[in-house]
């Protein structure tokens, strides 16, 4: 199939979302004392930390909750599994989070020399849920925003993966047709399903082979193997 052009999802596909917020989370653990304050582990913190974050972004995905609750709600009831119901302290988390995470550079292995082969062949842009004001910073300081034609928010477009008006809003942007582009990510149901439910050809990266019973145009467990795709 010829394609002549590529969409990627970024947090968990090409910036290291769990390195990224790891690093972030042990300088705010610090900072603010967890330990002191009835955390047991920095790793049993953020593991319990991670899974509220994945479950309350699913939330937002959903519409079920806005922006402002899950970037501070997310700390308040991690914190209070510890019994620390401190909704003051999960604000002052919050904030600092979304000001430092973005600037943590981590990528996946082979992002790059991926990047640079495909840009030289074919517009690339970005498809995220992500928000706005920090996916520019993102990909500035991972040193992957030039690689990208442009990079089109949910917030931009006014609608959140895997609803299919973003990937129209996309594909307009893009000037650019279902059938001849290609989404690549890391959410089956966000990223792969979404795509493909508006007709275009889909590369799911699942680095760590989680089962599943879709029929898929690609599935992918490294970046690298993209370079024998595309």
């Amino acid at each position: 199939m010829q394609y002549d052009t590529i969409f990627f999802d970024l947090d968990h596909t090409l910036w290291d979302f769990e390195t990224n917020s790891r690093e972030a989370l042990l300088e705010l653990s610090d900072k603010y004392k967890l330990l002191s304050k009835g955390v047991d582990t920095f790793e049993n913190f953020i593991q319990k930390y991670f899974d509220i974050n994945e479950r309350m972004w699913d939330e937002y995905r959903k519409g079920i909750i806005d922006k402002e609750a899950l970037r501070h709600n997310r700390f308040h009831e991690a914190l209070k599994l510890y019994d620390i119901d401190d909704y003051a302290l999960a604000q002052k988390i919050g904030t600092d989070y979304t000001a430092i995470a973005p600037y943590k550079s981590n990528v996946f292995p082979h992002a790059i020399e991926t990047l640079s082969y495909l840009a030289e062949k074919y517009p690339l842009y970005i498809i995220t849920n992500g928000f706005e004001e920090v996916q520019h910073i993102k990909l500035k300081h991972s040193k992957l925003e030039h690689f990208f034609k442009d990079v089109i928010t949910s917030e931009r477009a006014g609608f959140k993966k895997p609803d299919e008006r973003i990937f129209h809003f996309s594909l307009d942007v893009a000037k650019a047709k279902p059938e001849t582009s290609i989404m690549i990510g890391d959410s089956l149901e966000a990223d792969v399903l979404g795509a493909k439910n508006v007709g275009m050809h889909h590369v799911y990266f699942n680095p760590d082979e989680k089962e599943h019973a879709e029929d898929l145009t690609y599935e992918i467990k490294s970046l690298k193997e993209l370079l024998e795709i595309l």
